[in-house]
């Protein structure tokens, strides 16, 4: 089957759609990567979003209109996916939609709220689209993330290592395959969320992030405050565990801060990928892992990179597209993965990775034109994930 993945993180800089032929076969889901396309999202939805997240407050007719704009924004890319990326042949869509709040209380996650209203891509598609993946595994305990576990698990358990998923968002998280444990997955902290906001309110919005982490380099890692900010109660819970940024919004630093004398952009920025690195890395360390295998924007921040390696105490740390998998893409292949086992009629959540009571055939199905594709006979759920890399019969 031709799907097409859309995502979008919780740094909205772009909406991504990545296209890939899957095809279950003698207990394996074969992935054959067919490429991904991204687009910014117009100014002023990104402006918008970051008026109405958390700490701020925001009204029900926002909401609404974002729920929109969102749509609008995932509808016009998935049709250039399905044009550009599948020879017009897609069979399904599967959106992500955009986190705009994740509930998390008492280390409970309570709910999680995407806008972006599938009928929209549905409509400008004609394909019937799997949405609001994250709220059945909510609903059955879980902490709703990370979700990308599904793909982790299946596609490193063939490794026959001690491996760890690493994504590198707005958020950072984990999923740690070893043999002959039960998978574990986990947001370790803030990935880019707290580095793009620092930059965001120092430049006035001027810049959106720190390019190639040229500033980080340029600063030095202010200890006391490192120090301080790894006190943050949330890194000592245990697993499964999830966060957002309506726990490292764009005011969390500001406590911190109060007091101290003020840092330079360049020293704060280094700091705060200190703090990723960390954070990171022990949660890579305290698995006893061989191997880290990263993924998410993060990737392209090699100051980041190099924090992280120096970190690792040795572990090597490989981006996914030495395994096949584009590293800015994996997320959004993710999501693909997902929605097909949802209308495959198969469990996607890995209960060990969410905390969830059981595993869950995930998300929500809005009909195409032509209704939904059917199995005559639905397959049993595959055990592990290749990555295919012939494209021949596209």
């Amino acid at each position: 089957m031709r799907v097409i993945g859309l995502m979008s993180g919780t740094s909205f800089d772009a909406v991504d759609a990545a296209a890939a032929d899957l095809e279950i076969r003698d207990g394996t889901v074969h992935l054959r990567p067919l490429g991904l396309v991204s687009a910014p999202y117009p100014a002023e939805v990104v402006d918008t979003l970051r008026s109405a997240l958390p700490p701020a407050a925001t009204t029900m007719a926002t909401v609404c209109r974002l729920d929109t704009a969102v749509g609008q924004a995932f509808a016009d890319l998935a049709a250039r996916a399905d044009a550009e990326l599948c020879d017009g042949r897609a069979e399904l869509v599967v959106s992500h939609g955009q986190t705009v709040f994740h509930w998390a209380e008492d280390g409970r996650v309570r709910g999680t709220l995407q806008l972006g209203q599938p009928a929209w891509v549905a409509e400008r598609t004609g394909l019937p689209v799997v949405s609001d993946l994250r709220s059945r595994d909510v609903a059955a305990g879980g902490q709703g993330a990370p979700l990308v576990s599904a793909l982790d698990v299946l596609w490193l358990r063939s490794r026959e290592r001690a491996s760890v998923a690493l994504n590198l968002g707005g958020i950072a998280n984990v999923t740690v395959v070893a043999p002959g444990a039960e998978p574990v997955a986990f947001d370790t902290g803030p990935a880019s969320a707290l580095l793009d906001a620092v930059v965001q309110r120092a430049t006035g919005g001027a810049e959106a992030y720190d390019l190639d982490g040229a500033r980080a380099a340029a600063g030095h890692v202010d200890a006391d405050l490192l120090a301080a900010l790894l006190a943050e109660p949330y890194y000592a819970r245990p697993a499964p565990k999830s966060t957002g940024k309506e726990l490292f919004s764009p005011d969390y630093l500001d406590p911190f801060l109060a007091g101290r004398p003020a840092l330079a952009l360049p020293d704060l920025l280094a700091t705060l990928t200190a703090l990723t690195a960390e954070t990171a890395a022990a949660a890579v360390r305290a698995a006893g892992a061989v191997e880290v295998v990263a993924a998410g924007g993060g990737t392209r921040n090699p100051t980041l990179l190099a924090a992280l390696r120096d970190r690792l105490d040795g572990v090597p740390l490989l981006l996914s597209d030495e395994l096949g998998l584009p590293a800015g893409a994996k997320e959004a292949y993710a999501f693909a993965l997902l929605g097909y086992f949802t209308l495959a009629g198969l469990p996607a959540s890995v209960p060990s990775c969410t905390g969830a009571r059981h595993a869950s055939v995930l998300g929500s199905l809005t009909p195409g034109r032509d209704g939904w594709p059917r199995w005559e006979r639905p397959p049993a759920r595959p055990t592990q994930l290749v990555v295919d890399q012939d494209r021949s019969s596209r």
